[in-house]
């Protein structure tokens, strides 16, 4: 089954603990503190792959977390960085927070995102030794990572989409004109997902085609199975409109098509048109199409079923489709490698400090129960001592 829709949770490592640590050494009876750095929490990466076609993996897998740093130990040996987690997308999809705000449109293989950062690792006690404070025994705990819903939505990136009103032939000269084999019936909805194609010329150029379940009056507003794939004809840089010219009134059939694409709207009712009046085998004469429309690039009247004309229609669509627009050149930077942040503010107004007899917050006092997780993550246990600053509680 063919995915392109997919929400998800990305929640990045948490930083590793400083190290709380002193030298014990031989003949050396007042050693120093010597705490590592906790290492940096994994980030949670997405990758735009081209050999992916689908969301699919995402339909069974929702959560994906990065790991966490490793403490801090003592010999000023730093924690290791947590492990990053990459997830692969198709090119062409776009990826939105819980406000339905776009964070990254990916849509060069191989661009990058960053979507969850990977929380700090907290400082070992040896970098809080001073000439006045020369055995310090606490250290930083490591701060969270980002974690969001996030939602992933494909839209194929296609030289050319194949549209029109059900069983108007669109999968069958997909079939005929490219790679792809999709299915073919002789009844509606014979096309339930849209399905890519790759088009060769003798002198090794390729095209992409991209064929589109069938629409039907309404599809702009949700009616049947238009309004789900819509969007993948947003990228395409020229609509080939199939016409069933056997099932009579081929200038209604594109008026009804023409108007749904009007209706939805992203610059469709002015996109560069082919008309392909297909089924010409199942009626005596070829009918006229008295449409007068300067973005009909061009009419051909063929027949899927027997392959006439098919490869005139086939050259034909390497001189048609329209020259790719260059990207302006900040785009193509952006686009190399972006980074979200879902949270306004990552690092809170508090520190926490781990010590030889529990922790110590320091800063503006969160809310009690936001504290107790906090503590919690950090890693305290019943007993431990808790340093608020103007008094001293016993975790429970």
């Amino acid at each position: 089954m063919f995915h392109d829709r997919a929400k998800i949770r990305v929640q990045a490592g948490r930083g590793g603990h400083g190290g709380l640590s002193f030298r014990r050494e031989k003949h050396v009876p007042k050693g120093g503190p010597d705490g590592g750095d906790g290492g940096r929490g994994g980030d949670v990466v997405v990758v735009a792959d081209p050999d992916r076609r689908d969301l699919s993996r995402f339909a069974r897998e929702k959560w994906f977390q990065a790991g966490h740093g490793g403490p801090g130990r003592g010999r000023q040996q730093h924690g290791a960085d947590g492990r990053d987690v990459e997830l692969h997308v198709p090119v062409g999809t776009q990826v939105f927070d819980e406000e339905g705000r776009v964070v990254v449109d990916l849509t060069e293989p191989g661009a990058r995102a960053l979507v969850a950062q990977g929380g700090a690792g907290g400082r070992g006690n040896r970098r809080f030794a001073t000439p006045t404070r020369q055995a310090p025994r606490f250290a930083e705990t490591g701060l969270p990572g980002d974690e969001a819903w996030l939602e992933l939505r494909l839209k194929l990136l296609a030289d050319a989409a194949l549209v029109g009103l059900p069983n108007a032939g669109k999968s069958s000269l997909l079939a005929r004109i490219s790679n792809a084999r999709p299915k073919v019936a002789d009844y509606p909805f014979t096309t339930l997902a849209p399905v890519l194609g790759t088009v060769d010329a003798p002198d090794g150029r390729q095209l992409t085609v991209a064929d589109v379940p069938g629409l039907i009056e309404g599809a702009s507003e949700g009616v049947g199975l238009g309004h789900e794939f819509l969007a993948h004809l947003e990228r395409a840089r020229l609509l080939v409109h199939v016409i069933d010219v056997a099932a009579g009134e081929p200038q209604g059939q594109f008026r009804t098509i023409d108007h749904e694409l009007a209706e939805y709207g992203a610059g469709l009712e002015e996109r560069a048109q082919v008309v392909v009046l297909n089924k010409i085998d199942l009626v005596p004469e070829v009918p006229e199409l008295p449409v007068e429309d300067p973005r009909i690039l061009r009419v051909f009247a063929l027949s899927c079923a027997t392959g006439a004309a098919v490869e005139e229609f086939r050259r034909a669509l390497f001189e048609l489709v329209p020259a790719e627009e260059p990207a302006p050149a900040a785009s193509a930077e952006l686009a190399d490698y972006l980074v979200y942040r879902p949270r306004a503010h990552r690092r809170p107004p508090y520190r926490i400090y781990r010590t030889d007899r529990g922790f110590r917050v320091v800063g503006e006092l969160p809310g009690e129960d936001e504290l107790e997780a906090a503590l919690k993550a950090a890693g305290a246990k019943r007993g431990d001592e808790i340093d608020l600053g103007e008094e001293i509680v016993e975790y429970a």
